[in-house]
Formats: structure tokens, C-alpha cells, sequence
């Protein structure tokens, strides 16, 4: 059993690891393209010309970017929904398709909010979500040897 947890330890440090790395490349391409969108905005003739559309689609692409880097930095629950919230409403904010899908999100942002509110206590917002994991496993293995 001693083995089979410094395994499962060493294979976690690793994830953790290489979530890591992904998160400062992810960051990199997005200061990068940052860069460049400012950039554009000076030296394209134009550029606001075509609309707001395009430079809000970049804008925003950057800042769901930068919510998933902070998501991949601190796994917590709360991290979590922030970037599916920012995303979604990225969705509302650019896409103009049909007032059925812009419904459909806005009832997604909703029960994100719900979710938020009334399925995950406090004290577990900031927590880390695999030790929230480890937690309720240590409490499940505690309860089961108990019985």
C-alpha cells in the first residue's frame, strides 16, 4: 500500500508540474498576442474601421486565455467557474446568432452562479480542488474503518 502512495504522490507532483509549464507557455502566446493586437491598433490603417467585432473578439480571446493560466495556477472551485462565467459571457458578447442561444447561455451564467452559491461551501472555494479530493477520500477510507 506504501509503494502504491508514493506512485500515485510522485504521478501528482508531475501533473502538477506540467500543468505548470502549460500555464507559463499559455501565457507567453497570450502576452505575445497582446503585443501584437496592440500592435495592430496603431499600425493598421483602419483597424477600427471594420468594427468593434474584431477587436473584441481578440480582446476577450486574451482574457479567457488569462482566466484558464489563473485556473491552471490555483485549481480551486471558484477559479473554475470564473472561467467558464467569463467564457460564456464572452460567447453572449460576441456571437449575435439567435436570442434562443443567447438564452441558453444566460441561463448557463445563472445556474453557474447558483452552483456557486448553493453547492459548494465556502470553506472549499479557495481550497484546491485535489485536496479537496484527498479530503473527502481520507474521510471515506476514515468511515469505512470504522463500520
Amino acid at each position: 500500500m506504501q509503494k502504491h502512495q508514493k506512485k500515485t504522490d510522485l504521478i501528482h507532483r508531475i501533473l502538477h508540474w506540467l500543468e505548470f509549464i502549460i500555464a507559463i507557455l499559455t501565457l507567453i502566446v497570450l502576452i505575445g498576442m497582446l503585443g501584437y493586437e496592440v500592435y495592430r491598433m496603431f499600425t493598421v490603417p483602419g483597424y477600427f474601421d471594420s468594427g468593434v467585432n474584431t477587436y473584441l473578439h481578440n480582446i476577450l480571446t486574451i482574457v479567457v486565455g488569462l482566466e484558464f493560466v489563473r485556473m491552471l495556477l490555483d485549481m480551486t472551485p471558484a477559479n473554475t467557474l470564473e472561467v467558464l462565467i467569463v467564457a460564456i459571457s464572452r460567447q453572449v458578447i460576441l456571437s449575435h446568432d439567435n436570442p434562443m442561444s443567447n438564452l441558453a447561455c444566460v441561463a448557463c451564467i445563472a445556474g453557474l452562479f447558483a452552483i456557486r452559491r448553493f453547492l459548494i461551501p465556502k470553506a472549499q472555494m479557495t481550497i484546491e480542488l485535489s485536496e479537496v479530493e484527498e479530503t473527502e477520500e481520507a474521510g471515506q477510507t476514515q468511515a469505512a474503518q470504522v463500520k
